[in-house]
């Protein structure tokens, strides 16, 4: 066990400039495809209810990490099992099923400007709980890239579409699941000391669909033995375009984010690559305002501009590397 958490400390000390800068670029990518979540789940959410939406998600997720699962295999000790599973739970059945039940509760404006907070939150995380460290100037950057994701979101012209207004118990439920995917984040960092980014990622996806599979399981049980009417699992009448929501979810947004996320964090500091998450929510109002046909304002040209600034200024400076945890 010393020797291979020796090994993982040297790989992340070792990291040249061109994996790290591969490293940020995978982060850049996968805040890009994170983006495009939003929208593929409202389409499939129009033919089904949260838990289904999230359990069909990663069912695909599943197929698409299967070749990792049949190829790696790994011998995880006590310990390490234990935070697997712990990655598991705070990165799928909490933070994903709270997230969108909030994103159900309030609207997609308060809920995209709370998970730009994402960054400064990881950023904090990574200096309590990793030994991370950041100048001055980094956390600048990350409080204007924040700002930037904030004014991208509220720049729109948002015509009036008939949605709830915004809620505190929605508001709540995503600033919970940003506490649960940062718990996630920073147990999966520390699996990638002794394993390959692809087998945390295949592994956590695959621990957490089962988890969410017994929860759900368990839920129907509770229901039919209280005799409650019991929601049946959608399937002959979901449409063409909900399946296809529903496998571009898993495959793209889910299975292909987090394997490019784990390896971009494995690669460069936690703490840093937290700015390209500003990526999810300023793509995902962008859309939402080109769904509507409406025009982005000043403010959201600004937010932009700061977001792309607060990137340069994370990845082109020079830094030390992240201290590793025991």
């Amino acid at each position: 066990m010393a020797e291979r958490t020796t090994a993982g400390r040297n790989l992340v000390a070792g990291t040249s400039g061109s994996f790290r800068f591969a490293g940020y670029c995978a982060c850049a990518l996968a805040g890009t495809l994170w983006g495009t979540g939003f929208y593929w789940g409202r389409l499939a959410l129009n033919e089904m209810n949260v838990e289904h939406m999230v359990l069909y998600r990663f069912l695909f997720a599943c197929v698409g990490m299967a070749p990792v699962m049949i190829t790696q295999r790994v011998r995880l000790t006590a310990s390490e099992l234990r935070t697997l599973l712990l990655a598991a739970l705070f990165g799928i059945p909490i933070q994903f099923t709270l997230q969108f039940h909030g994103l159900a509760l309030t609207t997609v404006s308060h809920a995209s400007l709370m998970v730009g907070a994402m960054p400064v939150l990881l950023a904090v995380s990574a200096v309590l709980f990793a030994g991370e460290h950041l100048d001055g100037l980094s956390w600048l950057a990350l409080c204007g890239s924040t700002a930037g994701a904030a004014m991208v979101v509220l720049g729109g012209n948002h015509a009036t579409t008939g949605r709830e207004t915004p809620t505190l118990a929605g508001d709540l439920l995503v600033i919970v699941s940003l506490i649960s995917a940062l718990a996630w984040i920073l147990l999966s960092k520390k699996l990638m000391q002794t394993h390959s980014p692809p087998v945390v990622t295949a592994y956590t996806i695959y621990s957490g669909t089962a988890m969410l599979m017994i929860w759900m399981a368990g839920s129907r049980l509770l229901a039919f033995a209280m005799h409650k009417k019991v929601e049946p699992m959608p399937f002959a009448h979901i449409s063409t375009t909900a399946w296809l929501a529903l496998a571009i979810s898993g495959l793209l947004c889910t299975a292909t984010t987090t394997l490019l996320w784990n390896w971009g964090i494995h690669h460069v500091p936690a703490s840093r690559a937290g700015v390209f998450l500003n990526i999810e929510p300023a793509l995902g109002s962008v859309l939402g305002v080109e769904l509507l046909g409406e025009k982005l304002g000043p403010y959201a040209w600004l937010g932009g501009a700061l977001i792309l600034v607060g990137a340069i200024t994370l990845t082109t400076r020079g830094h030390e590397p992240p201290v590793i945890l025991e």
